[in-house]
C-alpha cells in the first residue's frame, strides 16, 4: 500500500498560570474591552519561575509520543520551532532530546516564528519522503513573556506561553501531509523584531537602558501583509493537492489576532464553523499556537479519519506557510 508522512500522534502543554485581562489593567494602560476587541483575547497563559520552552516542549513531546504508541527510542529526528530558546546556545531540541531520552535522535532548532510549525513539518515530511528518517518529532512552542516589555500595551496584551509537538510518520494514502508550501520576505524584517541581544546588537548598558531586548512591531502593517499572505498560500496549498475550499474540513490559522482569523477566513470564503480559533484563552503563542489548537480538537474529538486540515500561518521575518492534510 502507498503511504505519506503524516501526523502519528499530537500533544501540548501550556503553563498553569493565567493572566486575565483584568490582570493586565493593573499592570498597563489598557481595559478588558480595548484588548477583547482588538484581539480577540480574554486571557493568556504565563510560564513561572522555574519554567522554561523546554519544559513545555518535553512536556507536550511525551503526550505526543503517547498518543502515537511510540517511545523516544523510536525517534530519528527532533525538530523545535522556536524564537524564545533556552539559551542562544545550544539549541532547545538538544534539551528535549535530553529530557526525552531519546538517544538516537538527531535534534535542531529552526526559527521562522509564528510560521515555525509548518515549517517544520515541511522539513520532517522531507526527512520521511527521502526515507532517511523513519519518525520526526516536530514540536513549535515559546516562551514569550521572558522577552515581551510589559510597559508596552500593543505587545505584552497578545503574547504568551505554550508548546505544542507532533510525531510524523508513514501513514496509508489517502492521509497524510498532501502539500506545503513556505515562503518568506526579509525587505518586512523590521514589522516584527528583537533588535538587542544577537551578534549584530550585543547586550550593553545601553542596550537594557533602551529596552531594545525585547519584541517590537509593527501592528498595523503585520495585519495588511498577514491576512494576503495567509490566504494566498493557502490557496496556493489547495490548488497544489488539487483539492477545492469547499471540502476543507476545518482551517487552524496561526492565532495571531481574531481579526486576522476573520479576515483571512472571509478572504478565502470558508464558513466560520469550519474555523478553529483558540487566541481566546491562550493568546497568540507564536509557533506553539497551530499545533496546540490541533491538540484541542484531538481532545474535543472533533478530527476524524478522512477530514481535510487546512493550516496557515504568518510571523516575523517575515514568513508565511500553508500545509493541507488528510487526516
Amino acid at each position: 500500500m502507498d503511504s505519506k508522512a503524516g501526523i502519528l500522534g499530537i500533544g501540548s502543554s501550556l503553563p498553569k498560570k493565567v493572566v486575565t485581562n483584568f490582570d493586565l489593567e493593573k499592570m498597563v494602560d489598557t481595559s478588558d474591552e480595548w484588548i477583547r476587541t482588538r484581539t480577540g483575547i480574554r486571557e493568556r497563559r504565563i510560564a513561572e519561575e522555574g519554567e522554561y520552552l523546554s519544559t513545555f516542549m518535553t512536556e507536550a513531546a511525551r503526550k505526543a509520543l503517547l498518543r502515537a504508541e511510540l517511545e523516544p527510542k523510536d525517534i530519528d529526528i527532533i525538530i523545535c520551532a522556536t524564537v524564545t530558546p533556552d539559551h542562544p546556545l545550544p539549541a532547545t531540541a538538544c534539551f528535549v532530546q535530553a529530557n526525552l531520552g531519546a538517544k538516537k535522535a538527531a535534534a535542531f532548532d529552526i526559527s521562522a516564528a509564528c510560521s515555525g510549525f509548518i515549517y517544520g513539518l515541511s522539513i520532517g515530511e522531507k526527512f520521511i519522503h527521502s526515507g532517511e528518517a523513519e519518525r520526526v518529532l516536530v514540536i513549535g512552542g515559546e516562551v514569550l513573556s521572558r522577552v515581551i516589555d510589559w510597559t508596552d500595551r500593543s505587545t505584552c496584551v497578545i503574547f504568551a506561553d505554550g508548546a505544542g509537538a507532533a510525531v510524523l510518520g508513514r501513514v496509508p494514502e489517502p492521509r497524510g501531509i498532501l502539500a506545503t508550501k513556505l515562503r518568506s520576505d526579509g525587505e518586512f524584517a523590521d514589522f516584527l523584531l528583537i533588535p538587542a541581544g544577537g551578534t549584530k546588537m550585543p547586550a550593553s548598558h545601553e542596550t537594557i537602558e533602551k529596552r531594545l531586548h525585547f519584541v517590537k512591531m509593527r501592528g498595523n502593517e503585520l495585519f495588511k501583509v498577514a491576512v494576503r499572505a495567509m490566504a494566498d498560500i493557502a490557496l496556493e496549498v489547495l490548488e497544489e493537492a488539487g483539492v477545492k475550499k469547499e471540502e476543507v474540513s476545518v482551517l487552524i490559522p496561526h492565532q495571531a489576532n481574531q481579526r486576522i482569523t476573520d479576515a483571512v477566513a472571509s478572504r478565502l470564503k470558508i464558513p466560520r464553523e469550519k474555523v478553529y480559533s483558540n487566541i481566546a484563552w491562550t493568546g497568540n503563542t507564536s509557533s506553539g499556537s497551530i499545533p496546540i489548537a490541533l491538540n484541542e480538537l484531538i481532545e474535543q474529538g472533533r478530527l476524524k479519519e478522512g477530514d481535510l486540515v487546512l493550516l496557515t500561518a504568518f510571523g516575523g521575518g517575515v514568513t508565511w506557510a500553508a500545509s493541507l492534510i488528510r487526516w
